[in-house]
C-alpha cells in the first residue's frame, strides 16, 4: 500500500539521512509533532547563502492513524505559510517534505527557551512585563504586515533571539490573507488554545489581526497578576463566557500595577475588536510611551461585571454573530502611525501651518491613524548643554508646550463630535534631546513602527544644498514613507 512507503515519525532515528538532511538528535517529542536537530549531509559550497550555516530544526508531524485530522491539516497550513514569511521575528524557512513520502519542515532553530518559562514565575516585575509586551507586539505587527494572523499566540509559541527580538513560531492555526484557509474550509469548531482565544475566534472569525492582540492581552494579564483572566476553559460554553463576563481588573489582584498598564491590558481584552488597539504597532507604541496613554474608566476599574450586566450581555450574545473585520494586511494599512516632525522653535509660521494642514488632511483620510507629534531639542555632542532659558524655565518643557500649541487645532478637530474625547487620545507629544535631529527622527520612527513621516523643509538655497538638510537625510534614511512640506513664504 502507498501508506506503507511513508516514513513514520516513530521510525526516524538519529543518524538517518532524509532529503539531504542528517538527523542528529530528537530534541522534542510532542503530541502533534517531533522536533529533530538536523544538519546538511554535504558541506555548503563556496559562496553558498548564509542560510546554510544556520542551526536547523526539522519538524515532523505525528501520523500513525487515529490522530486528530486538524493536526494534519494544520501542518499543511504551516507548510504553506512559512515559505511566505521573512524577517527577524519568524524562523527562517529552509525546506519542506511532501505528504506523499515524508512530511516535514526544516527551519532555523531559534536558540534559547520559549516565553513559557517566565510564566512559571509570574507575577513578574512590571518593567519586564512591559518590555516583553512591546517586543511581542512588534513581532505581531511585522507578521500582520505580511498578511498573516497567527491565531495561536501563547507563551510556548514565543521565543527570543540572542539579540532580543521576539520570534513567533508554530503557524499551524494561522491564516494568510492570500492563501486558502484549509482549517476554515474543513472544520466547524473554534480553533485555538482555550485561555488565549479571542471572542471572535469563538464565533468562527479567523481573519482579524486584533485577535492576536486579545491573546497578547491575556499574556500580559497573566504576567502581571500570576492568573489567567478567563481561566482555562475546555468547552465551547466555557469559552463563550468571555463574551459577557469581564476579567477581574489587574489592580484588584496586584495593587502596584500602574493604572496606565491596566488601561492597556483591559483594552486588549475588550470583547469587540473595534474597542481594542487597531494594530499591534499602536499597542507597542503605548507600551513604550506610558506617559502618553489616555486613561479611561478602565484604568480605575476594580469591580468585576455585575450579575445584572452579565445577564444582559448573555442575552445580547445569544444569536449574535461576529462580523468579519479587515484582513491583516488591510488593517495595518488602514490604521497607520503617523509622525509629525515639527521644528517648533525655528520654522516660520507659514511652514508650521503647511505641516499642520497636511497632517490634518491625512488624519481625515485615515480615521484609524494615530499621530505622534515630535520635536527635537538639539544638544551638543561634546560639552555641557544649556537646558534652561534665561528666565530659568526648562527648554524641554517650553518646547513641549510649543508642540502642544502647534497641534491644538488638530486635537480639537479630532475631539469635536466625540463626547468622550477619546479621539484626542490619537495624538501624542514627544520632545527628544539629541545632537543629530535627522538621526533622532529616523530612529524614533524605526523603534515605534511609524508608517509615514510628515515634516517641513525650508525653501532651497545654495548653502542649504551644499550642507544638506534634515529633511533630505530623513528621506534617504527612513524605511517608511516621508512627506516633505514646503511653504512659499519660508526662507533659507
Amino acid at each position: 500500500m502507498e501508506s506503507e512507503e511513508v516514513l513514520r515519525p516513530s521510525a526516524l532515528e538519529a543518524g538517518q539521512v532524509l532529503d539531504g538532511f542528517k538527523l542528529e538528535e530528537r530534541t522534542h517529542q510532542g503530541g502533534m509533532a517531533h522536533l529533530w536537530r538536523v544538519s546538511f549531509v554535504d558541506p555548503p559550497a563556496a559562496g553558498a547563502t548564509p542560510m546554510t550555516s544556520l542551526p536547523m530544526i526539522m519538524k515532523v508531524p505525528r501520523i500513525k492513524g487515529g490522530e486528530d485530522p486538524a493536526t494534519i491539516v494544520g501542518f499543511e497550513v504551516e507548510q504553506m505559510i512559512m515559505p511566505a514569511l521573512s524577517g527577524p521575528h519568524v524562523p527562517k524557512f529552509i525546506a519542506k517534505g511532501d505528504f506523499t513520502r515524508q512530511p516535514y519542515i526544516v527551519m532555523e532553530a531559534i536558540q534559547g527557551a520559549s516565553l513559557k518559562a517566565r510564566f512559571d514565575l509570574a507575577p513578574l516585575p512590571v518593567n519586564e512585563v512591559v518590555e516583553t509586551g512591546w517586543k511581542v507586539a512588534t513581532a505581531l505587527h511585522e507578521l500582520h504586515r505580511q498578511h498573516v494572523v497567527h491565531l495561536d499566540v501563547k507563551p510556548s509559541n514565543i521565543m527570543f533571539r540572542a539579540t532580543g527580538e521576539a520570534v513567533l513560531i508554530d503557524f499551524g492555526l494561522s491564516r494568510h490573507d492570500q492563501l486558502p484557509d484549509l482549517l476554515e474550509e474543513e472544520f466547524e469548531l473554534p480553533m485555538g488554545t482555550g485561555p488565549y482565544m479571542s471572542p471572535e475566534q469563538i464565533q468562527f472569525i479567523r481573519n482579524d489581526p486584533r485577535s492576536d492582540l486579545f491573546a497578547l492581552g491575556v499574556m500580559l494579564y497573566h504576567l502581571v497578576t500570576g492568573e489567567r483572566p478567563f481561566g482555562a476553559p475546555t468547552s465551547v460554553s466555557g469559552l463563550r463566557q468571555r463574551l459577557f463576563r469581564d476579567a477581574v481588573a489587574p489592580r484588584t489582584l496586584r495593587p502596584d500595577c500602574p493604572p496606565w498598564l491596566q488601561e492597556v491590558i483591559l483594552r486588549c481584552l475588550e470583547v469587540k475588536p473595534e474597542r481594542r488597539h487597531q494594530t499591534a504597532a499602536q499597542l507597542a507604541f503605548e507600551l513604550q510611551n506610558p506617559d502618553q496613554v489616555v486613561l479611561t474608566e478602565r484604568a480605575e476599574r476594580v469591580a468585576g461585571t455585575s450579575t445584572l450586566n452579565v445577564v444582559k450581555r448573555w442575552f445580547a450574545a445569544l444569536g449574535t454573530e461576529a462580523t468579519e473585520g479587515l484582513s491583516a494586511g488591510d488593517q495595518t494599512v488602514k490604521s497607520p502611525i503617523l509622525l509629525a516632525a515639527v521644528d517648533v522653535t525655528n520654522a516660520e509660521p507659514a511652514l508650521l501651518e503647511a505641516v499642520r494642514h497636511t497632517v490634518q488632511r491625512l488624519l481625515q483620510t485615515e480615521p484609524g491613524a494615530r499621530l505622534a507629534c515630535l520635536a527635537v531639542m538639539k544638544t551638543n555632542r561634546i560639552g555641557m548643554d544649556e537646558l534652561v532659558e534665561a528666565d530659568g524655565s526648562s527648554k524641554h518643557v517650553n518646547m513641549l508646550v510649543q508642540l502642544k500649541h502647534w497641534a491644538r487645532p488638530v486635537v480639537q478637530s479630532l475631539a469635536s463630535g466625540h463626547k468622550d474625547g477619546l479621539q484626542a487620545g490619537r495624538v501624542t507629544f514627544h520632545v527628544l534631546e539629541a545632537p543629530d535631529a535627522a538621526n533622532a527622527i529616523t530612529e524614533y520612527a524605526r523603534k515605534n513602527q511609524v508608517d509615514h513621516i510628515v515634516m517641513g523643509a525650508r525653501s532651497s538655497g545654495g548653502l542649504r544644498r551644499y550642507l544638506g538638510s534634515v529633511s533630505a537625510q530623513v528621506v534617504s534614511e527612513s524605511a517608511c514613507s516621508v512627506t516633505v512640506v514646503r511653504a512659499v513664504s519660508s526662507g533659507d
